[in-house]
């Protein structure tokens, strides 16, 4: 479990903060475990069907305007956002042909695709957060590897506004010690520990990676390694609660798992969890701004729909 810092209800419409400080805030150091996840490797077999009311949600929404309008009539006043970025070694290698062979998370004078994803979310997200404050959290890293995450500052306060998300990212960047294994477990039970800490509030878990779950040779074909069961029985866990799950990916891939995931995971209360391939829809050959809408459209369109799960499955506090 995470300890409680602060005692400050997060993202209430009632408790607007202008001081990032107020905000609950966590001690990450503590190991999430993995293990403790109820076991549900026969979710595998049914993967190719959600067996849930709410089954897989169409992506039918074609324009920025649409999604607004329909968060908008789902009843969508306020939502709060959480960060999770992948620090793993794979970031030095995967980028070599998307982003000339540099490590992912390069420091330049251009923006490397970590800081064009948050920049691009920056200018459409915030719209749909009141308070503006965004927990932030790395994972993967030497210190974490798939057991656990950290936070971007030391107290775990949360970032002021997506500005900060950046300038904090930068910060720390040159500090951490890309490692590994790869597993979305500890970001994903962190995010519910913060949605059960504000009461039920509705959440948008927004984390980037440049690569799937952890998948060694060592795994028998048709069978599941440890860290893809562990973000399995997490993302199953989380649509107990009013969170939402966007994966976007970075760099040159493999994605196969990650559609499987967005998908055909079975047994979920509604269907949570978005993948969208943010170095496909970059390399297409339109304007930056056609691509930046696209990859905003591709982030939010689910969101309406999942939304409106939690309030029918009542599962906002």
């Amino acid at each position: 479990m995470y300890k409680k810092v602060r005692d400050t209800k997060m993202g209430s419409k009632n408790s607007r903060h202008q001081d990032h400080h107020h905000r609950d805030s966590y001690d990450c150091r503590v190991s999430s475990n993995p293990s403790s996840s109820p076991n549900v490797a026969s979710y595998a077999d049914g993967r190719s069907k959600l067996q849930s009311k709410y089954s897989r949600i169409d992506d039918d929404y074609s324009s920025l305007e649409q999604v607004t309008k329909a968060l908008s009539q789902a009843g969508l006043e306020s939502s709060n956002l959480i960060v999770g970025i992948d620090f793993t070694k794979s970031n030095e290698w995967t980028g070599a042909r998307s982003f000339h062979g540099e490590s992912l998370h390069h420091l330049g004078d251009s923006m490397n695709p970590y800081e064009q994803a948050i920049s691009i979310i920056g200018r459409t997200l915030p719209a749909f957060d009141e308070d503006n404050l965004i927990p932030c959290f790395g994972f993967g890293d030497a210190t974490t590897h798939d057991q656990k995450v950290f936070s971007f500052y030391p107290d775990g306060q949360a970032c002021n506004g997506f500005e900060e998300v950046l300038s904090r990212y930068r910060e720390i960047v040159p500090h951490v010690n890309l490692a590994g294994p790869t597993s979305f477990a500890p970001i994903i039970k962190t995010a519910i520990e913060i949605v059960n800490s504000s009461g039920g509030q509705y959440h948008i878990l927004l984390i980037i990676a440049d690569g799937q779950v952890t998948r060694s040779g060592e795994t028998v074909n048709g069978q599941l390694s440890p860290q893809e069961q562990n973000t399995i029985n997490a993302i199953v866990n989380a649509s107990n609660y009013p969170l939402s799950i966007v994966l976007v990916g970075v760099g040159d891939g493999p994605w196969d798992m990650m559609h499987k995931f967005d998908d055909n995971i079975p047994s979920r209360g509604f269907d949570n969890f978005q993948f969208v391939n943010f170095t496909e829809i970059m390399s297409k050959h339109i304007p930056m701004s056609k691509k930046e809408a696209e990859f905003a459209l591709e982030a939010l369109m689910e969101i309406p729909s999942q939304y409106k799960a939690t309030i029918d499955l009542q599962l906002l506090g």
